[in-house]
């Protein structure tokens, strides 16, 4: 039984620190040719400048094991923009009221959030072509954000959201 209740108490953890992305690319475009790139230099994250040291350096490290290069002349640019929010509570208890006989009825029915709602950041990745200035690959990722998270955590997270934001980078052709 208590392998139950920590199995069920695992679940809960990591279903609150997941990670929802959104992909965009032009299909058109031949992702090969892209070898370097660099960011921004007038990029503006939204992120503290201590995550976004974290998130570039993981950013650098992930693309380096997938082949691109950090280049002053880059093939593409990256561009991170991000922004918290307060998220809905996600879950309710509904509570009702009912009757009826006689081919009479009535009805009332409340939901009643359970919990409290929880601050949510969405870090987007966007990938410019330097050529032609043109936006070529982007992706939205959306998770928890603990603001009081220890330096450690917030790497944690960071990681395990570029690992599931590169996931799908570069697209498979089809």
């Amino acid at each position: 039984m208590r392998f139950v209740y920590s199995f069920l108490l695992v679940f809960l953890l990591l279903s609150c620190t997941s990670v929802r992305v959104n992909y965009d690319y032009d299909k058109d475009i031949d992702l090969s040719n892209y070898t370097t790139y660099n960011y921004y230099s007038d990029m503006h994250t939204g992120l503290s400048q201590l995550d976004e040291k974290r998130l570039i350096r993981i950013l650098d490290s992930t693309m380096s094991i997938r082949g691109y290069r950090l280049a002053e002349e880059p093939d593409f640019f990256v561009n991170i923009l991000s922004n918290e929010f307060q998220g809905a509570p996600s879950s309710s208890v509904g509570v009702g009221i009912g009757g009826g006989g006689r081919n009479v009825g009535g009805g009332i029915s409340l939901g009643l959030p359970v919990g409290s709602p929880g601050i949510q950041r969405n870090i987007q990745f966007d990938f410019v072509d330097a050529q032609r200035d043109a936006l070529f690959w982007q992706a939205t990722a959306q998770s928890g954000y603990r603001e009081n998270a220890s330096p450690s955590v917030r790497e944690s997270n960071l990681r395990a959201l570029v690992k599931k934001v590169f996931s799908k980078f570069p697209p498979k052709a089809k």
